[in-house]
């Protein structure tokens, strides 16, 4: 069997009021929302497309969480985003409260990108395509 990534996990002070702002802020759907038995709350999410799950929780019982880091960093530091239109996304994320961090970047025969500091102080990336050139007549 081929290994996937199955979900990604964010530790929340308000694990229900950041998944609020993942469904506002990218169409994500609240699955569950409970008390595990290790004490924390966990709010299960899903990608508009339901391809991708994001776990959302607090601290468990007697755990001490240490403060998020938005800037880069050794370990998992950021995961990104799709976007058509990465100005746009950027302002509206802005809107959000969600400031951008650094970009809009255009990397070389690639895709422009831009990095965002989510809440709980979470780094995450917008990465749009690149633009097809125009074809024979100037549209693209």
């Amino acid at each position: 069997m081929p290994y996937r990534i199955n979900h990604i996990h964010l530790k929340a002070p308000d694990p229900r009021r950041t998944a609020e702002w993942y469904a506002r802020a990218f169409n994500f759907k609240i699955v569950s929302d409970e008390v595990r038995v290790f004490g924390d709350r966990f709010v299960r999410c899903v990608s508009e497309d339901g391809g991708m799950a994001v776990n959302i929780s607090g601290a468990r019982t007697g755990e001490h969480l240490g403060p998020g880091d938005a800037t880069a960093h050794h370990g998992l530091e950021h995961f990104g985003f799709d976007s058509a239109d990465l100005d746009a996304d950027i302002a509206r994320l802005e809107q959000l409260g969600c400031p951008l961090l650094e970009g809009p970047i255009q990397v070389p025969n690639g895709p422009r990108i831009a990095f965002l500091r989510a809440p709980d102080d979470t780094r995450i990336e917008l990465i749009e395509p690149p633009r097809r050139p125009a074809g024979p007549g100037g549209h693209c």
